[in-house]
């Protein structure tokens, strides 16, 4: 691990960007219709449950990341094969998150411009900024928020205005019952975005306080998981059900629906500078848990040794992993959920609490793990 420290509401930024991500404007979720705002709350408290998992286990080794516990936890053989498996599972999710926005950028703004040349500029900033280490990505984050929140509020005041919501298009709440939503939740928004949050295991022992690492963890969840419900919530109301099932980004057509004064419209640029930021922040915490995992794994001092090349690595699978968008989207919604995430973000994690429980808690002094964070 570098030697670097962040603070808690760097900390809480961080996640912030990272879950909002690229679900703000994917359409996941709309299998709940109307309800989907309800799948994205009940996905949230779900990810909170996640995340306390997670916080288990860095209260057991506070000091290091998920890929070295992993080696403590299972024994140096089988601890390094899934270490290396984490580190293959951030390096896959960083690409698709960069295939994601890519896709946007050519679908939407430059359809004449090769998917390749989009990937590759912002894979470049990726890696420089990954390059100068996790306290120069925590402060950038710190500077962007406002601009986050100023954005975030100024959509909502001219959805507002232009009177395109219509509050009808959300009712009836739970019209088929609670089975669509939570069959939706546990399918879908369980996995993407709250339990993501599980690559934050990389990060966490880089806290400057780690007493603050519990509330801020689950107050950045559920700060995020309420800007996600409120959006998809907006969404529907503005576009309806059968559009936003239609749309291929349903906040872009949100809002490009706003009209204020008949000159104020067609305010695309706070689509794109919202979703270049978060995209941006969810790809660098993906690289440098993967570059620094790595680099642990085959004890490399310096992880800015392998940006570069992972770099290229995470440029090439974003072109090659999917022919196109459609493909690209089914793999992401019904593939990886239950093939991907399932393992490595719920079994695997409880399965390495147990284990660490019972390994610990004969051990002098360590019973109560929360003596392990000062």
């Amino acid at each position: 691990m570098e030697k670097a420290k962040i603070s808690a509401y760097q900390f809480f930024v961080l996640i912030i960007f990272f879950e909002l991500g690229t679900a703000l404007f994917l359409p996941v979720g709309i299998t709940a219709r109307q309800d989907i705002w309800l799948a994205f709350l009940v996905g949230m408290a779900g990810g909170f449950c996640l995340y306390l998992v997670y916080y288990g286990l860095y209260l057991y080794y506070p000091e290091i990341p998920l890929t070295e516990y992993a080696q403590k936890i299972l024994g140096k053989a089988l601890g390094r094969i899934l270490a290396f498996l984490y580190v293959l599972y951030f390096m896959y999710l960083a690409a698709r998150v960069v295939r994601d926005f890519g896709e946007l950028l050519i679908i939407n703004f430059f359809p004449d411009t090769p998917l390749f040349v989009v990937n590759a500029l912002l894979v470049l900033v990726i890696m420089y900024t990954v390059s100068k280490g996790i306290e120069v990505l925590a402060r950038t984050g710190e500077l962007l928020f406002p601009l986050l929140i100023f954005i975030f509020l100024s959509s909502l005041l001219l959805l507002g205005l232009s009177g395109v919501i219509q509050h009808a298009n959300i009712k009836p709440v739970l019209e088929e019952g609670y089975l669509p939503v939570l069959k939706t939740a546990f399918k879908e928004t369980l996995y993407f975005p709250f339990g993501e949050v599980l690559v934050f295991a990389m990060i966490l022992p880089y806290l400057n306080r780690p007493k603050k690492a519990k509330q801020t963890g689950l107050f950045a969840l559920a700060v995020s998981g309420l800007i996600l419900a409120l959006t998809k919530a907006l969404n529907v109301s503005v576009l309806g059900v059968d559009l936003v099932q239609r749309s291929d980004f349903p906040l872009l057509s949100a809002i490009q629906t706003i009209e204020v004064a008949e000159f104020l419209e067609r305010l695309d640029i706070f689509f794109l500078l919202t979703t270049l930021i978060t995209v941006f922040f969810k790809v660098s915490v993906y690289f440098y848990a993967a570059v620094t995992g790595a680099a642990n794994l085959f004890a490399i001092k310096k992880s800015s040794q392998l940006v570069y090349p992972f770099g290229a690595v995470l440029l090439f699978l974003s072109i090659t992993m999917a022919s196109n968008y459609t493909e690209h989207i089914q793999e992401g919604l019904h593939i990886v959920p239950l093939y991907m995430h399932l393992p490595f973000q719920v079994i695997i994690p409880a399965f390495f609490l147990v284990i660490a429980f019972f390994k610990n808690k004969n051990k002098t002094g360590q019973n109560k793990p929360e003596q392990g964070v000062n």
